[in-house]
């Protein structure tokens, strides 16, 4: 659905200890850990940042957060899948949906996540919020991850 293009996302150790972002930072451990669990979420299903977390086994649903909102391998990690606990949209690119700021295309990005979303098969209400469906929500399978 979103093309991942030529999106290189470092999977050994030597590889991300010598990759930097374009602002020439790191990437923290617990960023690695938060980008390596959500790349198995799968079109058309979301997860919690709480949810993320707890998976995880450290950090903070906030941690979490700041490491999506910092993710420098969209889409091929895909930041927009994770969602708040309510089942708000949440944030995308650094802002919370309460927050309008105009992008390129006119959309919020918050609506930009949204219409993503959608696109996967994802249902939202006029609100903003997750038409809830269990269907839609991704469990993490610990020994599932560990393996893969």
């Amino acid at each position: 659905l979103f093309d991942e293009g030529d999106v290189y996302y470092p999977l050994t150790r030597s590889e991300r200890d010598a990759f930097r972002t374009k602002a020439g930072k790191r990437i923290p451990p617990h960023h690695w850990a938060v980008y390596d669990l959500i790349r198995a979420i799968p079109a058309g299903k979301v997860s919690t940042y709480k949810d993320v977390c707890a998976a995880l086994g450290e950090g903070s649903p906030r941690s979490v957060g700041g490491a999506l909102r910092n993710n420098p391998f969209a889409p091929r990690i895909p930041c927009h899948r994770v969602i708040a606990s309510s089942f708000f949209v949440g944030g995308f690119k650094g802002e919370w949906a309460a927050q309008v700021r105009r992008l390129g295309d006119g959309a919020d990005a918050a609506e930009k996540k949204v219409r993503m979303l959608v696109c996967e098969g994802v249902d939202f209400g006029k609100d903003g919020k997750m038409l809830v469906s269990q269907d839609a929500v991704w469990k993490f399978d610990r020994r599932q991850d560990a393996e893969e």
